[in-house]
């Protein structure tokens, strides 16, 4: 029985999470462009890759040739000679690994403009294909760097390379945990008044933080609150409250959070002059003073959060201290 091949398009090898087309037709080089953008990117010494739109893991043209132990140029000929009606063969063979592996390709690279520049992003499949042809199939041209690379890259393990030197999750679970907390940024990023700050925005870093440690921030885990009441006592006690003038705004709970239905709420909001009192009292008096572990331990002792997420998440908020000059 003939093994089904896919089709390498902007709509082919969805992530997981995203519904499949059955029916997809193949899609030109200019629809792909046009369709398509780019993730997340980023260079690795000689190596450039990147995640498009689609979640499809892609090496950069030079990247591939670093792989693959050849010219750049020499990758930027298959893509030029990719679909001419005297097939090479060179491209023959890569595409018979590319066939073998159940992929087919219209082009070997998608041009993507992204950040004023055009990107020429080679799939995972592809670059596979690619660098198994050098590693064994190029005759006197094999490149020992193809073969120890393929080695260590083939089967998923290119595109799990890709995914982790981006720390892009592929299955969607890290987007899914932010989910209730951008919900709250949403009806709140622009809720005090000019001239003013409030904590929730303030507290971005320790809520990120917590959810990256694994904590379920949500309806019963509003970490702001317990620094909104810590600092607004600190304000009374420090002699705050006869140098500013703090004031009210309208804070808004998401529907999925059951304060919502008190919406609107007054929350403090304070004064810009005083953001560097604040920040410095969140550092030394909330995060290293303890109160923010007194307010773990007992998420941990009502079972809302593991004692490792508290341990993690309060060894990454309390960064090291700049070296001594001469030290």
């Amino acid at each position: 029985m003939a093994k089904s091949t896919k089709e390498i398009s902007s709509s082919a090898n969805k992530i997981s999470v995203l519904a499949q087309n059955s029916t997809s037709k193949e899609i030109s080089q200019k629809q792909a462009s046009f369709n398509l953008g780019i993730e997340k990117n980023a260079d690795f010494g000689d190596v450039g890759m990147g995640v498009l739109s689609d979640g499809t893991p892609y090496l950069n043209q030079r990247g591939l040739a670093a792989l693959c132990g050849v010219q750049n140029a020499h990758i930027g000929t298959i893509s030029s000679q990719w679909n001419d009606d005297d097939e090479k063969p060179r491209i023959k063979a890569i595409k018979a690994i590319l066939e073998k592996a159940g992929y087919t390709a219209a082009s070997a690279h998608f041009e993507i403009l992204h950040a004023g520049r055009t990107h020429y992003c080679y799939p995972a499949e592809v670059c596979l294909a690619v660098l198994e042809y050098y590693a064994f199939d190029a005759g006197s041209n094999c490149q020992p760097e193809a073969r120890d690379n393929f080695r260590l890259l083939a089967g998923s393990k290119l595109r799990e390379m890709i995914y982790s030197q981006l720390g892009y999750d592929p299955s969607g679970k890290n987007s899914a945990k932010f989910e209730r907390w951008h919900e709250r940024i949403a009806l709140n990023y622009q809720s005090a008044p000019k001239g003013y700050f409030h904590v929730f925005n303030e507290a971005h870093t320790i809520i990120y933080e917590l959810i990256m440690a694994g904590a379920d921030i949500g309806a019963n885990f509003v970490v702001d609150i317990s620094i909104g009441q810590h600092w607004s006592k600190h304000w009374e006690a420090s002699g705050l409250a006869a140098q500013f003038e703090r004031g009210k705004y309208p804070h808004r709970y998401p529907d999925s959070h059951p304060q919502s239905k008190s919406n609107p709420q007054e929350s403090w909001c304070y004064p810009l002059a005083a953001l560097g009192e604040f920040r410095q009292w969140l550092q030394d008096v909330y995060l290293e003073g303890g109160k923010f572990q007194g307010y773990l331990q007992g998420k941990v002792s009502k079972g809302q959060i593991a004692p490792s997420v508290a341990q993690l998440a309060i060894a990454t908020l309390t960064p090291p201290a700049l070296p001594k000059p001469g030290g």
